[in-house]
């Protein structure tokens, strides 16, 4: 049997809080909660991830979700997990609507900002605080880790 090899598309949960976020250098913990209560990511570039889970469908690559060892960008990565399509993983459109409190998740009004925050490993204001500097007028991708969907 022929073992054919996947492209890998690397996506790299944060170990600690970024600099720009006031609770900056404290850990996430995404990497305990990856699965479990960190349901997805929200990243920019949606049509380079729409791009990507294209392929991933296809089953011609596959999702491999790292984290730093250490300090970012000058440590290892190390795997959590490498994902496919059959993981049931999955990506949806978020376009925000003049504020991070209004949105849609592929075209349609649906979870409230607290279900979005709590999805996504951070409580309310934690997850606001790291959004503030993000241009919320492109449309960002949500990378689902598991069968659900908004």
């Amino acid at each position: 049997m022929e073992n054919k090899k996947l492209k890998t598309y690397v996506l790299t949960l944060s170990r600690v809080f970024p600099k720009s976020h006031k609770r900056s250098g404290e850990p996430t913990n995404f990497g305990d909660a990856f699965r479990r209560t960190k349901l997805h990511t929200i990243r920019a570039n949606y049509l380079l991830w729409y791009a990507r889970f294209q392929a991933i469908a296809k089953g011609a690559a596959c999702l491999s979700v790292r984290q730093w060892s250490g300090k970012p960008y000058q440590s290892k990565q190390v795997e959590i997990a490498r994902l496919t399509a059959e993981d049931g993983i999955g990506l949806q459109r978020l376009d925000f609507y003049g504020s991070l409190d209004c949105f849609e998740i592929d075209f349609t009004e649906c979870a409230d900002v607290d279900d979005l925050a709590a999805n996504d490993g951070l409580s309310l204001e934690d997850w606001r605080e790291w959004f503030k500097g993000y241009d919320i007028t492109q449309p960002m991708a949500v990378i689902q880790f598991t069968k659900f969907r908004y």
